[in-house]
């Protein structure tokens, strides 16, 4: 075997060696995401429950502001008359 054969696969072997360490790097971190991303779907799944006797509670909380509003409105009339009453005198 000549001396450029030699070198040649010492550079391929090199080559090799560096992209499989690369790879395992890459692997490594994409292990570690899907973790994270195991546990942000968790979360997200723990949030949907917790979320969903939400709109039965703000159908109640509308209705009754709704009611207070229409109060207030009839409040601010009979506060506008009071008002007009007293400028005339």
């Amino acid at each position: 075997m000549s001396i450029l054969t030699i070198l040649t696969l010492v550079a391929v072997a090199l080559v090799v060696l560096v992209l499989v360490v690369y790879l395992l790097g890459i692997a490594l971190y994409l292990w570690r995401a899907n973790r994270h991303l195991a546990n942000l779907v968790g979360g997200l799944q723990a949030t949907q429950e917790h979320a969903r006797p939400l709109p039965e509670h703000l159908s109640t909380i509308n209705g009754a502001l709704r009611a207070l509003r229409d109060d207030l409105r009839g409040t601010d009339r009979h506060l506008e008359g009071v008002g007009r009453v007293l400028d005339r005198e």
